[in-house]
């Protein structure tokens, strides 16, 4: 059985990731999306309970997709669920030369190699950097993102069902 390990923080987790999943699940018998916590990045938006729960819920109608959450070594958990390959989507050339060193990382710690997948271009310019300003200042991130996330984004920001503030610029 080939087993392909998603990590990330995915906060949140956006269409780019869905299509990253999705398009794994095509090449592998089973996906392990893994929520990691990520000590180099600032205080999440949500923490790690809830991302894992977002992507619970946005995947619950895949096959072969299960959702773990982390924080460890990639690599450890790689070993754990038996992964034959690391996947890491790729939205530009600049994600390139970062996920190619940890690419390497991870290989010469455990031997598991990376794949990469770039995301298409209708989904290259999402980041979730980008959806949590957007969100935070009332912007409608309802096609950037499952429904499930949306839903909790506009519960963090206090928008009213699913509707998103003006962002008329007067």
């Amino acid at each position: 059985m080939k087993i392909a390990l998603f990590p990330g923080s995915f906060d949140p987790f956006h269409n780019g990731h869905l299509e990253v999943v999705e398009r794994a699940s095509r090449l592998f018998d089973e996906v392990v999306v893994a929520v990691v916590r990520n000590p180099q990045k600032n205080e999440p938006l949500f923490d790690l309970n809830e991302r894992r729960e977002m992507l619970e819920e946005a995947t619950t109608e895949l096959e072969r997709v299960r959702v773990v959450s982390m924080s460890t070594l990639v690599v450890d958990v790689a070993r754990e669920v038996d992964a034959s390959a690391i996947v890491k989507g790729l939205r530009a050339v600049s994600d390139f030369e970062n996920e190619l060193q940890m690419a390497q990382m991870n290989r010469h710690l455990s031997g598991v190699e990376t794949i990469f997948i770039p995301t298409s271009s209708t989904h290259s310019f999402i980041a979730s950097r980008l959806l949590r300003e957007v969100a935070r200042f009332g912007g409608d991130i309802t096609s950037f993102v499952p429904k499930a996330v949306a839903a909790r984004l506009e519960v963090k920001f206090g928008l009213p069902n699913g509707t998103s503030r003006s962002t008329e610029v007067r």
